[in-house]
């Protein structure tokens, strides 16, 4: 488990153009340094998450730990904000023979080999659906996987999910990990993956023109 969060970790800061995490005795710290998003704490568990949540007082402060939304929610003071159940998950990784996407669309790839986007376009050059693979220490990290709600229900999600898992496979990687909301878990778990832990995210929300929110 400790690896699998490790890869998620370092992969989710590649993806999304943070700083190096910072290992701490109980997780990694990533300076994330945008609007709502200051800082993120990861937790291997749920046995720091009272001490941290006293600590921290900062708006803009999230926890992403490793454990069920009912163990952060009794835990954390009234003033964070609980987010719905999320879920690590992980698959190995193979050869495949490559896929085409589903007909009227086309697919792009586009990135430097450590971060790579798929791209979907419609007949109209609309993006239809997207995902994103980063890879680091030999493992592939999935994220951002979305189809347009007017595109959904075609085979876009699997197709993107597939052509993700050839570019970590001519990378190098032997294995994926990401983590999903409740809607993608049933996707993932379709195409192989297996829930590894529940995770959960609470945070301190900013002010929005002098009201606090999320």
């Amino acid at each position: 488990m400790a690896g699998l969060i490790k890869a998620w970790v370092h992969g989710w800061a590649l993806s999304r153009g943070v700083g190096v995490p910072v290992a701490e005795p109980d997780g990694y710290r990533l300076d994330v340094g945008r609007p709502g998003h200051r800082v993120r704490y990861v937790l291997a568990d749920t046995g720091s998450v009272a001490r941290r949540a006293r600590a921290l007082t900062e708006p803009g402060t999230w926890l992403k730990v490793s454990g069920s939304r009912e163990e952060v929610a009794e835990t954390v003071p009234p003033n964070w904000e609980v987010g719905p159940p999320e879920y690590l998950m992980s698959t190995p990784l193979a050869v495949r023979p490559v896929m085409a996407a589903p007909e009227p669309y086309r697919a792009e790839l586009v990135g430097d080999g450590v971060v790579t986007d798929v791209v979907v376009r419609a007949p109209d050059g609309s993006r239809a659906a997207t995902g994103r693979v980063a890879i680091a220490g030999g493992t592939a990290v999935v994220d951002q996987v979305v189809t347009e709600p007017e595109h959904q229900r075609r085979g876009l999600g699997r197709f993107v999910m597939r052509r993700l898992d050839e570019v970590a496979v001519a990378a190098g990687a032997d294995r994926a990990v990401l983590v999903a909301t409740e809607e993608g878990r049933a996707l993932y778990l379709t195409l192989g993956w297996t829930v590894d832990a529940e995770i959960t995210a609470a945070h301190l929300p900013e002010p929005k023109n002098g009201i606090t929110g999320s």
